[in-house]
């Protein structure tokens, strides 16, 4: 179980007024479920996952993990983020790849760096997970020579080669192309059928239709609603019909 109690996330914005992008936010998300968190622009979405592994840091609440709990009052630790982040993997709306390593070698390299797995046990997970996600063959590319859709999956690869819990993903699909994120919708939807849970950011409302068991529509930093995708898509009420009007067309 992963489980964020109270938090609460300020940021100074340019003209020097201050933004809550979580106001006292609890949410329990369950290993066994795929989560897709849905809301407009500025509504907090990124920045709730972000803080999931860590990569943000809210100003008071708690992040709990296994039998790990981060208090956010206090200073983080070294072992604060080791320990979370190896119940949790990203998967980024740019990509992320280090473009001077191969597809093979940026797999592999967290498995070694981080886990300390053998090299030799790294490369055949590495390739088995490039099989899975469909660049059998490609484990010697470079970045430059691989679409924007097969960037994505290599970034999947090695997100799973992390073995994580779950699977963070930010906008996985909006700087592709349809074909192109059709390939990356079919890799996660695979995953999803894994044991590997899923926590979604998109605005890819067809795929939240299909890869979601539960929905969280988010609006200026509070949960609007939080329920099964069924629900989501036939409720009245107001804000969420008017954000499927815009983002179901």
């Amino acid at each position: 179980m992963l489980r964020v109690d109270s938090l609460t996330k300020r940021f100074t914005a340019k003209d020097g007024s201050e933004v809550t992008a979580l106001q006292n936010m609890s949410i329990d998300f369950d290993p066994d479920e795929t989560t897709v968190i849905l809301g407009p622009s500025g509504s907090g979405k990124s920045t709730l996952l972000r803080t999931l592994n860590l990569l943000e840091t809210p100003d008071s609440g708690t992040l709990s993990v296994s039998d790990c709990t981060v208090d956010f009052s206090k200073k983080l630790t070294k072992d604060d983020k080791r320990t979370v982040r190896s119940h949790s993997a990203m998967v980024f709306q740019d990509f992320q790849l280090f473009a001077h390593l191969t597809v093979l070698e940026n797999v592999t390299l967290g498995p070694i760096k981080a886990r300390g797995m053998a090299k030799k046990d790294a490369c055949a997970l590495g390739r088995e997970l490039i099989a899975t996600v469909g660049l059998s063959g490609r484990e010697d590319a470079y970045p430059y020579q691989l679409s924007g859709g097969q960037k994505q999956r290599v970034a999947i690869a090695r997100a799973l080669a992390m073995e994580p819990e779950f699977l963070l993903c930010d906008e996985p699909t909006s700087a592709l192309d349809p074909e192109l994120a059709s390939e990356v919708r079919t890799v996660l939807q695979r995953v999803a059928e894994g044991d590997t849970a899923i926590v979604l950011v998109t605005h890819d409302m067809g795929f939240a239709r299909t890869i979601a068991d539960r929905i969280i529509f988010m609006q200026d930093g509070v949960i609007g609603f939080d329920g099964c995708a069924t629900e989501f898509f036939s409720t009245d009420q107001e804000r969420i019909v008017k954000f499927r009007q815009v983002f179901d067309a």
